[in-house]
């Protein structure tokens, strides 16, 4: 598996820890930076990791910002990309499970470090469920065109 993972300067701290609990998963991480604590545009980073899922070069993608509300919706921006922003484990499973989500957008702030393993975890070992739920991601697919 390959996760692209990407944060801005509020999110740094917490993609550093993403990625020490990819690489114990396993998990090949790309990481789109940032790579310090120095002010910089969440876009930059966010639709990083939304292309690399987009064109295939990741299976998923993991920003991280402030609220995650930015990351979220610079990567939605993305053809093909369904980012889903959660701030604790059942979040993160529903947004796999109903949603199809291939991005997950985590908030620096309102996230306990403590459940960030559960969180990661969470989303990359949950399967879309499909049913009633196709119905609806495909009209978001409609929908881009």
């Amino acid at each position: 598996m390959k996760v692209a993972i990407g944060a801005d300067h509020k999110g740094f701290d917490y993609k550093e820890k993403i990625k020490t609990i990819l690489q114990r998963l396993g998990v090949e991480v790309t990481d789109f930076g940032t790579t310090s604590h120095d002010s910089v545009d969440y876009p930059d980073y966010g639709l990083k990791v939304a292309h690399a899922v987009a064109d295939g070069s990741a299976n998923y993608g993991i920003t991280v910002c402030w609220t995650g509300n930015g990351m979220n919706i610079a990567a939605n921006k993305v053809k093909g990309i369904r980012s889903g922003l959660a701030l604790n484990p059942e979040m993160a499973v529903l947004a796999r499970q109903h949603n199809d989500a291939n991005v997950l957008a985590i908030a620096s702030k309102y996230v306990n470090e403590n459940e960030l393993d559960l969180i990661v975890r969470a989303f990359l070992q949950t399967s879309f469920e499909g049913g009633r739920h196709i119905a609806r991601v495909d009209k978001i697919r409609r929908e881009e065109g």
